[in-house]
């Protein structure tokens, strides 16, 4: 098979990636290879926002403060120059949506209304109710049949084959059917999403957000940068962990404690539930920490986000997805009731290392999205800035990739690779399972949790590498595929999710105790500061051919704004 250029991926980024290519260049051969039907990507379940200082709401709102705001969220470790250019994009691509016919929820006057969000010092979160991942993504795959994207739906890729300088293609399994098939390109945008399924059932991702295109670019010797900053989001529900919006609290939601304090006066007196990310989850698990928090009869501990006082008119229209998650999964109704809940594993800040063209190191290799770190986010990622990040940097990676497939032909290669994909699954198919897949999942994401959570530290993630190390080695040595069939393999596919796993756990592991400072969403107890002088840098990692990793450190664009201490 032969695609001019291929997105691994049918989320947000992908999408725009996809449609930004083809409406570049209609004679280019572009297409999507994703796993999972492109509407049931995780872009679907975004529920509160995006971003742009459209000043709809707010006439002081411009570019420029959402810059800062962005930079001082990040902790000061994002890379400037990026942020301020995907600032700058915002108010365009949404209009470009707009125009696409993306519904989103307006004011009075007709135009696109806007939200308060954490961290953000104006109101420029556009939204469609709690929905707007959902009609985002719906909206982009239909440009994209409507412009002739061509799509290889329920397909699995394995892993990324170059020449040391040029992309040459990639290994894939058809899930259908169970073939093994190398695709030749021109060039591939890894469009996968995060990895925040490393903390298993501790996260508000969905079961396929297992950093996939992440570590095939770990195995192909790409580089991936500061891995060690994965976002817990404050709210996710007592007993799934799936997200309670930040729209939530956008809306005027209270965090209370068990004594009836709304607790984020101590910790963010200014913005209280409308700090950072990073803030208040950690002021979260400081008051359950301290015995301000409630216990459920199975020993769950949480804290109540009061939504009760907006009223139910509000709550329909605003929230109604937050409500139907609540009742389906909490059995309550936020109408009358507060709902009980912890923060979650939620966003990798860390990915593959692009410049600002989405470009890698290799020629033809291009990374958008979460699985991409250029790097906006740094250290925390601001609420209502990840579908703009998709969008923004979609829009690039699909352009570039249309410059330089035409001023390019296939390269030759990738035979060795797929007959070496081809006898690693005969032999997981064909060996006697000594471990089982589901228990060994929980065993991760109970270590993870752990050893690697909100609160680090030394002893901790020190023990929690060792336990890693021997769950990888276990895994490898004792997991098999116990479904021998072709036709939709899905313990296959599960089973090769899960390596993939523990490779993005390994590197997160690693990186986390390298820095010893606090500084965003990576908290220690054992070094509480955020030190500039020793660690203002991101991490840069390899991995060798033996498993060990090269760990270098990163230059961050500092050219518009000093370091600061950020108080909200």
């Amino acid at each position: 098979m032969q695609i001019d250029i291929l997105i691994i991926g049918a989320g947000g980024a992908g999408l725009y990636a996809a449609l930004s290519a083809i409406k570049e260049n209609r004679d280019l051969n572009v297409a999507v290879l994703s796993k999972v039907y492109p509407t049931r990507s995780h872009t679907g379940a975004a529920q509160g926002g995006i971003n742009a200082a459209l000043a709809n709401v707010d006439p002081t709102d411009n570019e420029e403060i959402h810059t800062f705001d962005t930079i001082k969220g990040s902790d000061y470790l994002a890379d400037q120059g990026a942020v301020k250019y995907m600032c700058y994009e915002a108010p365009k691509i949404i209009r470009a949506l707009e125009h696409m016919g993306l519904p989103f929820s307006r004011l009075n006057n007709g135009k696109i209304a806007q939200r308060p969000f954490g961290g953000a010092s104006k109101n420029r979160t556009c939204y469609s109710a709690d929905k707007i991942g959902l009609v985002m993504l719906h909206t982009l795959y239909e440009q994209c049949i409507k412009e002739g994207v061509k799509f290889l739906n329920e397909w699995f890729m394995l892993n990324i084959v170059h020449n040391g300088k040029r992309v040459q293609g990639i290994t894939a399994i058809n899930i259908s059917t169970g073939e093994i098939t190398f695709i030749k390109t021109k060039a591939i945008i890894i469009a996968t999403g995060g990895h925040s399924r490393v903390y298993w059932g501790y996260t508000s991702n969905a079961l396929g957000c297992t950093g996939d295109g992440t570590a095939a670019a770990l195995r192909a010797g790409l580089v991936l940068k500061d891995m060690e900053f994965l976002q817990f989001h404050p709210t996710g529900l007592r007993k799934s962990a799936i997200l309670v919006s930040e729209a939530a609290r956008g809306e005027g939601g209270y965090l209370i404690n068990s004594l009836g304090e709304r607790f984020m006066s101590k910790y963010a007196p200014e913005k209280m539930e409308l700090g950072p990310r990073d803030l208040v989850s950690r002021s979260i698990m400081m008051e359950i920490r301290e015995g301000r928090g409630f216990k459920d009869e199975e020993g769950r501990e949480y804290v109540h986000l009061d939504l009760t006082h907006l009223g139910e008119e509000k709550i329909k229209e605003r929230l109604p997805q937050i409500r139907e998650l609540a009742i389906d999964f909490e059995g309550i109704d936020i109408v009358k009731e507060p709902i009980p809940i912890k923060p979650t594993a939620h966003y990798a800040m860390g990915g593959i290392h692009t410049n600002i063209k989405c470009e890698t190191p290799i020629e033809g290799i291009y990374a958008v999205g979460e699985a991409q770190c250029v790097s906006v986010h740094g250290a925390n990622r601001l609420g209502g800035n990840s579908l703009l990040d998709i969008v923004v940097f979609g829009n690039i990676a699909g352009k570039e990739a249309v410059r330089y497939a035409e001023a390019t032909n296939f390269e030759k290669g990738g035979e060795k690779k797929l007959k070496e994909d081809i006898e690693f699954i005969k032999e997981l198919m064909s060996k006697e399972s000594k471990e089982h897949l589901g228990d060994l999942r929980v065993e991760l994401g109970e270590i993870m949790f752990k050893h690697f959570g909100v609160f680090k530290n030394e002893k901790e993630m020190q023990e929690g590498y060792e336990k890693l190390k021997n769950l990888k080695a276990r895994a490898y040595e004792n997991l098999a595929v116990e479904d021998k069939s072709k036709i939709f393999n899905l313990d296959l596919q599960s089973t090769l999710e899960f390596f993939n796993l523990l490779d993005i756990a390994d590197v997160l592991a690693f990186a986390s105790l390298q820095r010893k400072e606090s500084r965003g969403s990576f908290y220690r107890d054992d070094y509480p500061k955020r030190d500039d002088e020793n660690y203002l840098y991101h991490s840069m990692i390899t991995r060798n051919s033996d498993g060990s990793f090269n760990y270098e450190k990163g230059e961050v664009d500092l050219s518009l704004y000093a370091p600061a201490e950020r108080k909200y």
